[in-house]
């Protein structure tokens, strides 16, 4: 087993790594920015090394400072979480090079399912349907026309190399899709390097369903189970749920479908197969996630399984100490990320906590970094908390989370717990009649 591992990340997933490490008996070393030199994770780390300023460009995405991090500590694996690093695959070669275990799948297996057109050829190889679109990247306006002639508008012009809704336009109609073109091209090469487009049909009235699969070196390969995904706000997810209210012949053609292209593309590790549902009940893949998830804690409060330290047991190179026969599934979990942001415009809300409370009580918890006196620097993502619920069932999970939103307090910044409320609290949401688009519809 590692003696000793770099977290290559910061916030709540770092200091989430920290604590199954440190249960496992395996040193940590922190890595982090001058901003974040007073945070929980660096003061808990049994190691800290600073990496560079505040700008993530020249701190948590500054490989050659991360990478020296590790071997002046003498660590032998380094764990991504999500974010920054996590799916670079040349990150992930640089390790394997400096004789470091990367917690996580294959550079290879990286590269391929992080181009979203690689991604989808390889699963309609496997056998697993997609969404109906181009075969490959659109090389041209011409092209795109003729596509979308076929299979008919709206659709969607994404970026072959992004990912989490960047790079993404709705497109109802030629004249759309000719003003279109040129700029989602221009977007795709500034945030991602890589100007290659795609374009699918837009399923319309659309739910975002994931499953979790998890694999080891032996050629096991498990699922843990699906989460719904679908209350979402420009294609960022807000609040998540595991199960998904969904028939079981859907469930097991989810399940089936998510191993079947693990073992196709010869995953190993943590990852995450997501498709969309349509009203009919119909599911297509979209895109994999070769990483460990933030809505990740839903599974583990349905299973029991703590899928850090399943990811760190893969690296070793040791086999999975269960087979799907062992995964069972009780009751009914509800994620929501807590932003400091305006719940009504969605503004970032960077700044000092003045007071905070966290709730408790049974089958609640709560994944944070912040404490209170803690300033957010204005640096980085806007979520500072995940508040997680568990109940016998849906409605039992949902009235839980409404007590321990009335719990959380968090003053000297704005935050989205009133969001949250209305969401939770909201009839459709409480009858499972949601889309992707169901929130936005509201707001």
């Amino acid at each position: 087993m590692f003696k000793r591992v770099l977290v290559a990340n910061r916030g709540e997933i770092a200091l989430r790594v920290i604590r199954t490490l440190k249960e496992m008996g395996i040193e940590s070393v922190m890595v982090y920015s001058e901003a974040d030199a007073d945070t929980l994770p660096v003061k808990l780390a049994d190691r800290s090394v600073c990496v560079g300023p505040p700008e993530p460009a020249r701190s948590y995405l500054n490989i050659h400072n991360i990478l020296t991090a590790a071997e002046i500590t003498g660590c032998e694996a380094v764990h991504p979480g999500y974010g920054f690093l996590a799916e670079n695959a040349n990150f992930a070669e640089l390790c394997l090079e400096m004789g470091l275990k990367f917690i996580g799948p294959s550079p290879e297996v990286i590269r391929l399912m992080g181009n979203k057109t690689e991604a989808i050829a390889a699963a309609k190889r496997a056998g697993v349907p997609t969404v109906p679109g181009s075969d490959g990247p659109v090389s041209s306006i011409d092209e795109a026309k003729a596509v979308a002639s076929e299979i008919g508008y709206p659709v969607l012009l994404k970026a072959a190399a992004g990912g989490g809704g960047r790079g993404m336009r709705l497109v109802l109609n030629e004249v759309q899709l000719e003003k279109a073109y040129d700029a989602a091209k221009s977007e795709a090469e500034a945030g991602f390097g890589d100007s290659t487009l795609y374009l699918e049909k837009c399923i319309v009235g659309a739910r975002h369903i994931e499953v979790q699969i998890m694999t080891d070196e032996h050629g096991n390969v498990l699922h843990l189970g699906e989460r719904e995904c679908s209350v979402q706000r420009r294609h960022q997810k807000l609040l998540e749920e595991a199960p998904a209210v969904i028939d079981q012949k859907l469930r097991e053609s989810l399940w089936r479908d998510a191993v079947k292209l693990a073992r196709y593309v010869g995953y190993t590790g943590a990852g995450t197969v997501e498709f969309l549902v349509d009203a009919e009940g119909n599911h297509y893949f979209i895109e994999m996630n070769t990483r460990i998830q933030v809505e990740h804690p839903v599974t583990e409060m349905i299973t029991g399984l703590d899928i850090v330290r399943l990811q760190v047991l893969v690296a070793d190179g040791q086999k999975l100490p269960l087979a799907q026969r062992d995964v069972s599934f009780r009751g009914w979990a509800i994620e929501m990320r807590i932003n400091a942001e305006d719940p009504e415009t969605f503004a970032p809300s960077p700044g000092k906590i003045k007071k905070l409370v966290f709730p408790g009580g049974p089958g609640v918890r709560i994944d944070t970094a912040v404490y209170q006196g803690y300033t957010i620097p204005p640096y980085y993502d806007s979520m500072i908390a995940k508040l997680i619920v568990h109940g016998d069932n849906r409605f039992h999970a949902i009235r839980r989370a409404l007590r321990a939103l009335d719990e959380l307090v968090i003053e000297g910044v704005k935050t989205t717990i009133p969001l949250h409320r209305m969401i939770l609290s909201h009839e459709d949401f409480v009858n499972a009649n949601i889309s992707v688009k169901w929130l936005e519809s509201l707001l």
